[in-house]
């Protein structure tokens, strides 16, 4: 682990990740539901958002990480706005994850109306996608 950066508990201890010391937790501000974790750059308008979301059986595993990615679109206002520029598979080896079928990583972008602003900005999403099978897949969003 790297001086910048520190292992931080989610979801009650349930799982856990290697976050920048910049974050600050939202919960600390504001409630976050349930089933997110929701971390805020303390300078930039950067964040990092992990969520347990429903497993999406019968889908592949590059379609269930861009259905996250419209479903974030549409929470977004962006629906129409939204373009993946890319769905790669993360090596499973390499990440030390624990009963995790799969990983993939994916990158688009948004255009979206920030705080119901008039001027739109693009939004740079790179969401990740774990899946643990029959029983959700796990998104963080950058």
């Amino acid at each position: 682990m790297e001086g910048n950066s520190e292992q931080r508990p989610l979801f009650g201890g349930a799982f856990s990740a290697v976050l920048p010391l910049s974050v600050q937790d939202v919960s600390e501000m504001r409630e976050v539901p349930d089933n997110q974790e929701v971390f805020v750059h303390s300078q930039t308008d950067q964040s990092i958002i992990v969520e347990l979301l429903e497993y999406q059986e019968g889908m592949s595993d590059p379609d269930a990480a861009r259905y996250h990615f419209e479903d974030v679109a549409a929470s977004n206002d962006a629906q129409g706005r939204a373009e993946v520029v890319s769905v790669e598979p993360l090596p499973l080896a390499q990440l030390s994850l624990t009963g995790c079928s799969s990983a993939w990583a994916l990158t688009g972008h948004q255009l979206v109306s920030k705080f119901n602003e008039q001027v739109s900005t693009t939004l740079y999403v790179l969401l990740g996608k774990l899946q643990l099978p029959a029983c959700t897949d796990i998104c963080w969003k950058l």
